[in-house]
């Protein structure tokens, strides 16, 4: 398809060549849209984002199997570098600021590979505070010393800092007040809508994720057991009783749902 920005097509990942993490995973993100990786922990979400980043072999990790498409190119080869070069951006789980930066320096650092002069990188820079107005509050505050909203507000400003085409974004309501995380997420869906910038994002908070996404894949145990739209999600009983909290019984997971069918696309 034309408008499909990223597609994965059934990838294994491996860790110390030993640890089976991903196993056959597929997906695609169509450009404009925001896409979420949904799943407890361990179920595979930041594996999947940093096999698109290229970010696995830091962690001795790597792509075994399948391929790994940005507009029709195949990208498992390329550096982490080559990635932001082609407008793919990370932001990792747990913030990761410098703290011995300002919050402005921190978002600055964002602009390093860019190459279209001060001007345009200054009116980037506007435009973040523009998104984020907390952060030109606390523009001269060193990093370490605001919130943990101010944080995750900073890391994503540092990203679009490079005018990213697609976003990936790892966990942004972890450790987060719910009202914080609320605007957070407001903040992506204005940034999506707005700037037309694609999110890919993994989150462990399924209700606020279906909320804001335009469609979800939900990962358990390194396998993709169910995706659709978002709303498609946010009201399918089992959804609604092993993610959202809703309804009950004695099952805790999909595998004990004996009318599901597990979609193996990666087998095709």
């Amino acid at each position: 398809m034309s408008n499909m920005l990223l597609n994965v097509n059934g990838i294994e990942v491996i860790y110390n060549h030993v640890i089976l993490v991903l196993k056959g995973v597929s997906l695609q993100v169509p450009e404009g849209k925001v896409v979420a990786l949904l799943g407890g922990n361990g179920a595979g979400k930041t594996t999947t984002l940093r096999a698109v980043s290229n970010l696995l072999a830091g962690e001795r990790g790597e792509v075994t199997k399948g391929s790994i498409e940005l507009r029709g190119e195949r990208i498992e080869a390329l550096s982490t570098s080559d990635m932001v070069e082609r407008g793919v951006v990370q932001v990792m789980e747990g913030r990761h600021c410098f703290a011995h930066l300002t919050i402005e320096e921190n978002l600055l650092t964002g602009a390093y590979t860019r190459r279209d002069g001060k001007a345009a990188v200054a009116q980037t820079l506007e435009k973040v505070y523009t998104y984020f107005p907390r952060l030109k509050t606390r523009r001269t505050s060193q990093a370490a010393y605001t919130s943990g909203g101010e944080q995750q507000m900073c890391a994503i400003g540092r990203a679009l800092m490079c005018n990213p085409k697609m976003v990936l974004l790892d966990e942004p309501s972890m450790g987060l007040a719910p009202q914080i995380v609320e605007e957070v997420f407001e903040i992506v869906k204005d940034l999506n809508t707005k700037e037309r910038v694609t999110f890919l994002l993994a989150e462990q908070n399924t209700n606020i994720a279906l909320k804001y996404a335009d469609y979800g894949y939900i990962l358990e145990n390194g396998r993709i057991v169910m995706d659709g739209e978002a709303r498609a999600l946010r009201e399918n009983e089992d959804v609604k009783e092993f993610y959202l909290g809703m309804g009950g019984g004695d099952r805790k997971s999909f595998k004990d749902v004996k009318s599901y069918k597990r979609r193996k696309r990666w087998l095709a």
